[in-house]
């Protein structure tokens, strides 16, 4: 059992619903193999998100995870908003300190390390992204800034095309004509609901896809969706949604306890432990 001082650094995940997060797992599993008198706790908070912050603020929180359905009046609360957060168009994290409240947003992060890890360079690479919400920017908007070539797809176009005038260099396409901009492309990655536990099957024909093409999808619950293990029957590389999950939490983790964490095979089975309880 933990023992909290009075010197304990203080961060936490707020927002509604928050029982079902693994981020206290995470961050817990940080805290207990660097030795660091610190805690992370769940902040259920379904209305008044200012008068929460505030008072986290005020009682010395380092700062905190956003999770829905505040993630827009996390951006209005903020001193200073990080260029991952404007790109993005969400806040995720609060960093309080001497400045203020400073915001950020860690997807597009967690995204790219877990490419990193599988060894998938985005520089120079075609990618078709599937979806145009909030995870979807994120991801775009760092692919974009690594230097690939991004296309969107979306069933509301109207919707892809907002996204992509916030973030210039990014062409959009047809759902219907996706399978077709796949044929040129060295990495899908599929940012919708589609193939999430509950919900219906990402349709997608992967016949036109290059066999060098790597498959990624953010969706962690089932960790290989359908549409991950038709890309695994084909031959084809994929990375799962749980590699995004756990480095998205690093910048918050070192910001608020001082060490840059990993994440490894360890980290991983406690999480999917917990997936499949």
């Amino acid at each position: 059992m933990t023992t909290l001082t009075g010197r304990t650094r203080l961060a936490g995940l707020l927002g509604w619903p928050v029982m079902h997060s693994r981020s206290p797992l995470m961050h817990g599993y940080w805290l207990k193999r660097h030795g660091i008198d610190g805690a992370y706790v769940p902040l259920p908070a379904e209305r008044d998100f200012e008068i929460a912050v505030r008072g986290l603020q005020a009682a010395g929180f380092r700062g905190v995870n956003v999770t829905k359905p505040h993630k827009e009046a996390a951006f209005a609360i903020c001193d200073m908003v990080e260029p991952s957060a404007l790109r993005a168009g969400a806040v995720n994290t609060l960093v309080f300190d001497e400045r203020g409240i400073s915001g950020s947003n860690t997807d597009g992060f967690g995204f790219m390390a877990g490419l990193a890890e599988a060894g998938i360079a985005a520089e120079g690479a075609r990618v078709l992204v599937l979806g145009a919400g909030g995870g979807s920017r994120a991801v775009c908007a760092a692919l974009l800034d690594a230097g690939a070539a991004v296309t969107l797809a979306n069933r509301s176009r109207e919707r892809a095309e907002r996204v992509a005038a916030a973030l210039p260099g990014l062409s959009v396409t047809d759902w219907e004509r996706r399978e077709r901009a796949l044929g040129d492309c060295d990495l899908l990655v599929n940012t919708t609901s589609l193939g999430m536990a509950g919900n219906a099957p990402l349709t997608l024909e992967l016949g036109r896809a290059k066999a060098s093409l790597c498959v990624a999808d953010i969706v962690y619950v089932p960790l290989e969706t359908p549409l991950l293990a038709q890309a695994r029957e084909a031959g084809l590389r994929t990375v799962d949604g749980l590699a995004m999950l756990l480095h998205q939490a690093r910048p918050g983790f070192k910001a608020w306890f001082g060490i840059d964490p990993v994440v490894d095979a360890e980290l991983r089975r406690t999480v999917l432990a917990s997936l499949d309880g």
